[in-house]
């Protein structure tokens, strides 16, 4: 029986930048630092981020970007204050898709391997009660 997700792992050129990306916007904490030596098939590093495990391992990022993502829940009154982190490294925010009032607002950036990131402020019962309506 599948009790959850385990952990998400994305593959980054420079664990560095990409540590940087996650604990200044997703306020990411380092658990485990592989360092020089490793366990796994190359450097890696662990994070707590919002409970959840996220691993970065060193290796080739992704060659072409897609809409694949990882979408973190945010409040909607902090939506500002993501906004600037994000801008505040220069990361790429990509244009918002066309939503219909009451399903939430996102924040679609990609970090410095062709991986999007989504920060949300909706609930899935929200979006599925206003899907419900109809488009109006």
């Amino acid at each position: 029986m599948i009790e959850g997700i385990s952990h998400v792992t994305f593959i980054v050129r420079d664990l560095d930048k990409t540590e940087k990306l996650l604990s200044t916007v997703l306020a990411a904490r380092k658990i485990y630092d592989s360092g020089s030596g490793t366990f796994s098939l190359s450097r890696e590093r662990f994070f707590m981020i919002a409970g959840m495990w996220v691993v970065i391992m060193e290796g080739d990022g992704l060659p072409t970007r897609t809409y694949n993502h990882m979408a973190f829940k945010i409040p909607d009154d902090e939506y500002d204050e993501y906004l600037e982190r994000i801008q505040s490294l220069q990361l790429e925010v990509r244009e918002d898709r066309a939503r219909v009032e009451g399903e939430g607002r996102s924040i679609y950036f990609y970090d410095y391997d062709n991986h999007m990131f989504e920060l949300h402020t909706g609930t899935l019962n929200e979006r599925l009660e206003r899907y419900e309506k109809g488009r109006e």
